[in-house]
């Protein structure tokens, strides 16, 4: 889904935000306003989510692959489940 889809609505909100980490997110960010600010940080949480979302997907899926053809591995963090 892109931005544009996602921003086809838009709603008039007032929001207490800190001024200094906002003023950083827009340096950061390389945007000109506040609401562009604010648009950008949340297309990129919500991106960021989906291509975690993907990444778990797709590890869960090699693990699943490599015990059904017998690869071992090892779990020298002790973050995989049994």
């Amino acid at each position: 889904m892109s931005m544009t889809t996602r921003t086809s609505v838009r709603k008039n909100k007032h929001f207490i935000l800190n001024q200094a980490r906002l003023k950083m997110a827009q340096k950061v960010l390389g945007t000109t306003t506040e609401t562009d600010t604010i648009e950008v940080a949340l297309e990129r949480v919500i991106t960021e989510a989906d291509k975690n979302k993907k990444a778990w997907a797709a590890n869960d899926k090699f693990l699943r692959d490599g015990r059904k053809s017998g690869l071992v591995i090892e779990d020298v963090f002790g973050r995989l489940e049994e």
